[in-house]
């Protein structure tokens, strides 16, 4: 389990970008709404093109457990196709939608395709390139929420996503994390070791059937 920082760039760039792409648009229906997301295959996007189950699990549990939306400040680290803040904002969030900048394409198409015919309730999503660990400290620290969606997948990344959320946590909002615990990716140990360093973290949700956790983090008074 690595929870220390690395020297090397987790984040790697491929520039042969847009080569040899195809594009698949589904719809979901996800509290009472119509959200039509292209997944974005072929374009070397890799985790961020598809719509991954721990995402509408999240959506799910967002509903079922009422979290208040509407009017809160979001954002989303990782958001990929961007179902999680999208959904947010249909309900009438104030979001920010970041990921690593080749991913923003694809997120901010799907923005676009998703503005409800009556305009959205509070306000247009932004979309961000936000890489953890380098530049989070140009994002404030007053959120209601942070949203993370099958994120915790890299080992190398854990140590600079707990230093991110730590900042935009910094003045009370509190984590929803939704992830397939893979243990290949030493995904439990982040929830274990990692992020137990500076947050107080519960379990809120356990779907057996695809192995997927999510928790639910404030960040330790004490740190």
């Amino acid at each position: 389990m690595i929870c220390s920082g690395d020297e090397d760039d987790p984040f790697p760039v491929d520039d042969g970008l847009f080569a040899d792409t195809f594009s698949q648009d589904t719809v979901y229906s996800l509290a009472g709404q119509q959200l039509k997301i292209r997944q974005l295959f072929g374009a070397n996007l890799g985790v961020a093109a598809p719509v991954w189950e721990a995402a509408l699990q999240l959506c799910c549990y967002l509903e079922d457990q009422s979290v208040e939306l509407r009017g809160r400040s979001i954002i989303e680290l990782g958001a990929g196709t961007g179902v999680v803040g999208i959904l947010a904002a249909r309900l009438g969030a104030v979001v920010t939608l970041t990921d690593l900048p080749l991913a923003l394409p694809q997120l901010q198409a799907n923005v676009t395709a998703n503005m409800p015919p009556s305009g959205w309730p509070t306000t247009l999503p932004t979309v961000l390139p936000l890489s953890w660990g380098e530049d989070h400290m140009n994002f404030p620290s007053d959120w209601d929420l942070v949203l993370c969606a099958d994120i915790i997948y890299l080992p190398e990344t854990y140590p600079l996503l707990v230093e991110t959320l730590a900042h935009l946590c910094k003045n009370g909002a509190v984590a929803y994390l939704s992830s397939k615990m893979r243990k290949e990716h030493e995904t439990p140990g982040f929830y274990e070791e990692c992020l137990p360093s500076r947050f107080n973290v519960e379990l809120v949700h356990r779907d057996d059937n695809q192995n997927i956790n999510i928790y639910r983090a404030s960040l330790r008074k004490d740190k």
